[in-house]
């Protein structure tokens, strides 16, 4: 699968995609993310991608036409084939969730728009993205963050990306786990996770939480 991420600080990501997990997807070739300056899409010898907001108000706003750029020059690049979305991060968009992760994983691109400073011009939302995100309920400095949460929650999903297919479990699934020491500070392990009865173990498991 391929990410496209489109923002002006590229090498936010470098450090983040280049350890654990996320480095060896890549290495495997199972994941592909691209990062994309948007300054490179602009055309004014400042790269200025924003500018003040009709009608006033703090803050900067960033173009429609930089964006519509960029995403342009992307998709004329994908495979017919390919069953792609452009994703634009934004307070006002649909909360980000496993269900949500599945289904993009199901994709062979996403695109993804990064906001920041007061927000996007709304144009990019209305004509560019086909899909408003929001990872939560708080106000970030820019799109750059959830951008990672999104490549990291996706890709785990993709065959292959992690070792055991056990290790996909759902958020609201998850039960306790326990490693050594058995005994640290007079806080125990449970007695049943030491039994060797797998049966039990499944049991118990299942009620404190299950996999789905």
């Amino acid at each position: 699968m391929q990410f496209d991420i489109i923002t002006i600080f590229p090498h936010i990501f470098n450090s983040y995609f280049n350890e654990s997990i996320i480095k060896r997807a890549q290495q495997k070739k199972l994941v592909k993310i691209n990062i994309h300056n948007l300054r490179d899409y602009t055309t004014d010898k400042h790269k200025t991608t924003d500018d003040k907001p009709y009608g006033g108000g703090p803050g900067m706003v960033m173009m429609v036409e930089p964006i519509f750029k960029a995403v342009n020059a992307l998709k004329k690049s994908k495979v017919k084939s390919q069953k792609s979305k452009v994703i634009l991060f934004s307070p006002k968009g649909k909360k980000f969730d496993q269900k949500m992760a599945k289904r993009f994983s199901k994709l062979d691109r996403l695109i993804m728009i990064c906001g920041r400073y007061e927000g996007v011009d709304e144009r990019v939302a209305k004509y560019i993205a086909d899909e408003e995100i929001s990872i939560g309920d708080y106000i970030l400095t820019g799109g750059e963050s959830p951008a990672m949460i999104v490549v990291d929650a996706v890709s785990r999903l993709i065959p292959g990306v992690l070792g055991k297919k056990e290790s996909l479990e759902e958020v609201k699934g998850s039960y306790p786990i326990y490693t050594r020491p058995e005994n640290f500070k007079g806080w125990r392990v449970p007695k049943i996770l030491l039994s060797g009865n797998h049966k039990k173990i499944e049991e118990w498991r299942d009620k404190k939480g299950g996999l789905s």
